[in-house]
């Protein structure tokens, strides 16, 4: 399995609803769309000589099946998984196999001062760190601890 930055790239996993991202609720998500999310994220890998694979799918069988993928060909997953956070045993289990690999959560709001029902996610279960209320520019914060976790030396570059 590819652990080094120099090696594979960084899977960025996003679930339902994220490609409606700067046209569904701007209040809370913002006005930024994936397509920005993708270029602020690649900009910081390539910072750190690494690359990113960024997806989106609104189906949780198609998010387990490409953490599955990760697992044997990136260095490490970032992923927001939306609603499936508080959900899906699924997406933790896929998660679970990816032994030593470094996985981030991300949310784009704070969801600890949302509905009592976003306070708890399964994906928190097997995150090495969880990203809250940073808007888009914590999937930068993610990638960067991705790369400090992945790559020995290229983080300081």
């Amino acid at each position: 399995m590819p652990r080094n930055l120099a090696d594979a790239p960084i899977m960025i996993l996003n679930g339902p609803n994220l490609n409606l991202l700067g046209q569904r609720q701007p209040e809370i998500y913002g006005r930024d769309t994936l397509a920005d999310v993708e270029a602020m994220c690649a900009r910081a890998a390539a910072a750190r000589n690494g690359t990113v694979d960024l997806r989106q799918s609104n189906h949780e069988g198609e998010l387990v099946d490409w953490i599955h993928e990760a697992r044997l060909n990136h260095c490490g997953i970032v992923i927001n998984p939306g609603a499936y956070s508080h959900t899906s045993v699924a997406i933790l289990d896929a998660l679970n196999a990816c032994d030593g690999m470094p996985v981030m959560e991300v949310h784009i709001s704070n969801i600890h001062r949302r509905e009592s029902f976003r306070h708890h996610s399964y994906v928190s279960l097997r995150a090495d760190g969880v990203i809250a209320g940073c808007g888009v520019q914590g999937y930068v914060f993610a990638v960067e601890r991705i790369a400090a976790l992945a790559g020995p030396g290229l983080a300081e570059a």
